[in-house]
């Protein structure tokens, strides 16, 4: 079904060989006579990113993007930072979605008044505004923004438009902030992985069984960490553009950078029908080129896939599953007391009626999910059923309203509406905990991006406890035609309809601002009560004392985790209100422990005597360790230690929020992904690495580490630090990883706002 290739692999002409001793003699049989490095530059990604590349050197890439976009959860944000750096003006086009804080009722005006903001942001610096419920950002993206040998960079994690010819990269708010003001996106050249696809999917199976697949044979090896997967292969001829898309949206929960795909006259088509033809571009493999790895996939053995909680990783057949759901079920209850400890209260073989598996809740919705394809579907799987009077629901969410309006004028929506499903408007509610929140002890199944711990909206602290897997569109149809009872679309017998797609931009063209270009000077940004400004963060001092608040050692910590979603995001655009609520879900006393060491840095700042105790003992410790130590020179923070932060969103808040209730750094065996470490530095803090999960230091004990700011300034890679508690001092090494000499100065200034600001 996926085969992952141990080495590199060279394509030539659509033959693979893979990378090893005898690799020359057979590439000069095959007539090829060129280095590992030039057939490196031969790949689609590599052209792209040359393209955009504003240095001189490729292996140290300093990016500009064509085009930017971000949501509510991110652009108030991003603009406050850029407007505090100094922005006149968006220099690219700059598209404001609001899909995500649009259905949430929580805080009375605070979610419409970000939503102003943004109209005012786009015509204050030129950009574009695209009201509540008109578009997912990824589809509007998809529909407006993507154009051939381009690139995007976007503040949400599944900012994938590979399969339109778009390289296209998640990140957190800063980076774009960073190209706002005319700024690099700075990163190590990234490998390339191939993904070659053979054969076509079976009848039942759709994009999401695909990308599944895919993300459960990679993610816990780190195959594509970092890297950008490049599809190719005779197998792309098979799927439609949307399908592609359905694969591409969720390479994301690979960790990889981004995705590119090669480009046809499928994809000249969609661009056709956006009436966009000049933004096609063919992309084609057809020079020898290399791959620091080969994901082979044959579509025809793929069958309906399910991934269970708590991650997308978590997967299993459908089918599988069916047979002896018992076990597998118990398996993931297991796994579940690693996230949330023994005494959760998290059952899911109770969901067995019949020796079947009965459902709560179906979702189709999103960016993933959302699609024309996988809603006519559905429709056509449940067309004459109904799902039901009992306690299966299912909602069903088109990803803009181009879509929608079609699936109306179709009769999709009808066909959908007569089953007992709804239909609802564009939104990106069920992916992040703000829509369709099942009840206690729900089982819900859904075609969205993600099924993190209370990404459904729960709050286990509170003792509620939903849980979500993901699966394609068309099985949760099949499902909900048995009303609830889980069932593979590969069972259901019918006949896909296949309706064109007719795209109607008239919608966009009404209520679409579109100020790109023409910035109006004198408008006025809006301000709701709600949203407020960054406050003051304070340059790196030469040494510093930091104190482990919370100490976390699951295999993987997700931003989710890190910051809750839902609607605590309501409160994204006060920077201290929202950090209430950092790590609640996760380490509930983080909050307090941390804002008591901010205390003590206050104490320090404003020349007052330490009031705390142990602090005090702390530094009697220190004093005796070292004859040259200054508490009042010394700069005190907290810090949180996690195995492998940083999985999932892009959103900046996840280290924004730290920084602000007092916040040095972090501590980690490794970092999730890239766009976490980002977040990390642009706000200030050490992305400190400790590669023994066997960790010397625990909870409540305090590390002072004499001369950081000169250590980061030189760029050494490690620097000697000493841990202090109660048994006296204990000193280790902690290493820093590979920083740009623009991260060092972000560091060390602060923050990204210091940096911009500095003299």
């Amino acid at each position: 079904m996926i085969r992952l290739s141990e080495n590199g692999v060279y394509i030539v002409n659509g033959k693979v060989f893979e990378d090893g001793e005898d690799i020359e003699k057979i590439l000069e049989n095959e007539g090829v006579s060129l280095t590992k490095e030039e057939a490196k530059k031969n790949t689609l990604s590599y052209g792209i990113l040359e393209a955009h590349n504003k240095s001189e050197d490729m292996k140290s890439l300093k990016l500009k993007f064509d085009c930017l976009a971000s949501h509510d959860i991110t652009f108030v944000g991003i603009v406050q930072t850029a407007v505090a750096s100094g922005i006149k003006q968006f220099p690219v086009p700059y598209a404001l979605t609001n899909c995500h804080n649009s259905l949430c009722a929580v805080g009375g005006t605070i979610n419409e008044d970000d939503h102003m903001f943004g109209l005012s942001s786009a015509k204050k610096f030129g950009g574009m505004y695209v009201p509540p419920n008109l578009a997912v950002i990824h589809q509007f993206a998809r529909e407006v923004l993507a154009g051939g040998g381009r690139m995007i960079l976007g503040s949400d994690s599944h900012t994938r438009y590979g399969a339109l010819g778009t390289m296209a990269i998640g990140e957190g708010g800063p980076e774009l902030v960073k190209q706002l003001l005319g700024q690099t996106y700075d990163v190590a050249c990234p490998d390339v992985v191939a993904v070659r696809l053979t054969g076509e999917p079976v009848k039942g199976v759709g994009p999401q069984d695909i990308a599944l697949a895919i993300i459960g044979e990679v993610f816990e090896k780190g195959y594509v960490n970092n890297k950008i997967m490049e599809f190719i292969g005779d197998g792309i001829k098979h799927l439609s553009v949307d399908f592609r898309i359905g694969i591409d949206v969720m390479t994301t929960e690979t960790t990889c950078l981004s995705s590119i795909w090669e480009t046809d006259e499928k994809v000249k088509e969609f661009y056709e029908i956006h009436k966009r033809p000049q933004d096609y571009k063919e992309l084609k493999l057809t020079s020898p080129a290399y791959y620091a790895g080969l994901i082979e996939v044959d579509l025809c053995k793929i069958r309906p896939m399910i991934a269970m909680p708590f991650h997308p990783s978590n997967t299993y057949l459908i089918d599988e599953v069916n047979k002896n759901p018992k076990d597998i079920l118990h398996e993931v209850e297991e796994k579940a007391k690693i996230s949330f400890g023994k005494d959760i209260n998290f059952n899911l073989t109770n969901k067995i009626k019949n020796g079947r598996i009965q459902v709560d809740q179906g979702i189709i919705a999103g960016c993933a999910g959302g699609g024309f394809e996988n809603l006519c579907a559905a429709a056509d799987i449940l067309k004459g059923k109904y799902i039901g009077n009992d306690e299966f629901s299912m909602s069903l969410y088109p990803a803009s309203q181009p879509i929608y309006i079609e699936l109306v004028r179709n009769g999709t929506v009808a066909t959908l509406m007569e089953t007992g499903a709804v239909v609802k408007s564009a939104f990106c509610g069920p992916c992040f905990g703000a829509g369709d929140v099942p009840a206690n002890g729900a089982f819900s199944i859904r075609h969205s991006t993600r099924n993190f711990p209370s990404r459904e909206g729960s709050k286990p602290g509170s003792g509620q406890m939903a849980s979500v897997a993901l699966m394609d569109a068309r099985s949760i149809a099949a499902t909900a035609a048995n009303k609830g009872r889980l069932t593979s679309a590969c069972e259901i017998d019918v006949e896909y309809s296949n309706p064109k797609y007719f795209y109607d931009g008239k919608i966009y063209d009404n209520r679409v601002f579109n100020g790109v270009g023409k910035p109006d000077f004198s408008a006025e940004l809006k301000y709701g009560p709600n949203i407020v400004p960054w406050p003051k963060l304070e340059k790196l001092a030469d040494d510093i004392l930091i104190k482990i608040v919370s100490e976390i050692h699951d295999p993987v910590t997700t931003t989710d985790e890190l910051i809750p979603s839902g609607e605590t995001s309501s409160y994204r655009s006060n920077p201290l209100g929202l950090a209430e609520f950092t790590l609640s879900r996760k380490d509930p006393d983080y909050v307090g422990e941390a804002k008591k060491v901010r205390s003590m840095e206050e104490e320090r700042l404003n020349g007052k005597a330490f009031t705390d105790d142990g602090l005090k003992e702390v530094i009697a410790i220190l004093q005796a360790y070292d004859d040259d130590f200054k508490p009042e020179l010394t700069e005190i923070g907290s810090a949180i230690y996690a195995v492998k932060p940083g999985d999932g969103s892009a959103r900046e808040q996840a280290a924004s929020c730290q920084r602000v209730l007092g916040g040095l750094a972090n501590i980690a065996k490794s970092y999730a992904t890239k766009r976490y470490r980002s977040n990390v530095m642009n706000w200030g803090m050490i992305p400190f690495i400790y590669e023994d999960e066997n960790i010397p230091f625990h909870k409540g004990d305090f590390i002072y580490i004499k001369g950081i700011k000169s250590v980061i300034e030189k760029g050494e890679s490690s620097v000697k630090a000493v841990i202090v508690n109660e048994n006296g001092t204990k000193e280790i090494e902690l290493s820093l990883g590979a920083m740009t000499d623009e991260e060092k100065d972000i560091i060390v200034s602060g923050c990204l706002i210091n940096y911009n600001n500095r003299g």
